[in-house]
């Protein structure tokens, strides 16, 4: 992670979030809700997105607070700062795209419990400027949206023979699929496979360069 002092490196921070930290498929974290939006690839790619723009601008926030908050009332605080930047997408998504949000619209409001968010406001926001704060916002969220947009095209091709709405395959699809068990095997699936580009390419490679 990067430090206070010394030179940041912003690719590293941003990729990071991408491949080695990666919500879902590295740390597993805040699996329920993402299966719960994930049986279509509108809904999916809109979840992404919404956990994108709150995991920056929470970051952000924390990152430009971090000096005035009194370290014993920071988890409080943080909580305050995600549900208010939660309420903000909220009410957005409500007036942008009305059809999606009644589908979704309970699931936006549980980000405020995303374990992730509040993860990174403390483990690095908290300790941070707000640039590098700001590019570790980017690479959680572009992480959390590339593992919701494949595990929701998969679960919507496979599960109901269409992509973003539209049919694809004209064969019987496979139900399951779209139930929340499917979901869970989508996640098993998928997780078992980056974790083995990880170890076959990533970590042999750092491995080669010591």
């Amino acid at each position: 992670m990067a430090a206070q002092t010394g030179k940041v490196n912003y690719i590293e921070l941003i990729t990071n979030g991408i491949i080695k930290e990666n919500t879902i498929f590295k740390l597993a974290l805040s699996l329920c809700p993402s299966i719960a939006v994930t049986n279509n690839l509108k809904n999916g790619v809109l979840m992404g997105v919404a956990v994108l723009f709150v995991q920056v601008m929470v970051n952000i926030t924390i990152s430009l607070m971090r000096k005035i908050i009194h370290p014993r009332i920071r988890l409080p605080i943080f909580m305050l700062v995600i549900s208010g930047w939660v309420t903000i997408t909220d009410m957005s998504m409500a007036a942008a795209v009305p059809d999606v949000y009644k589908q979704m619209g309970l699931y936006i409001q549980l980000i405020v419990a995303f374990a992730s968010i509040l993860a990174r406001a403390e483990m690095f926001a908290s300790k941070n400027r707000i640039a590098p704060s700001m590019a570790d916002g980017i690479g959680m969220g572009i992480g959390f949206l590339f593992a919701l947009t494949v595990i929701s095209f998969f679960r919507e091709l496979i599960g109901k023979g269409s992509v973003w709405g539209m049919p694809i395959v004209h064969t019987k699809p496979l139900l399951i699929m779209i139930l929340p068990a499917g979901g869970f095997f989508a996640v098993g699936i998928l997780m078992a496979f980056f974790n083995w580009i990880d170890v076959k390419f990533f970590k042999k490679g750092a491995s080669a360069h010591h």
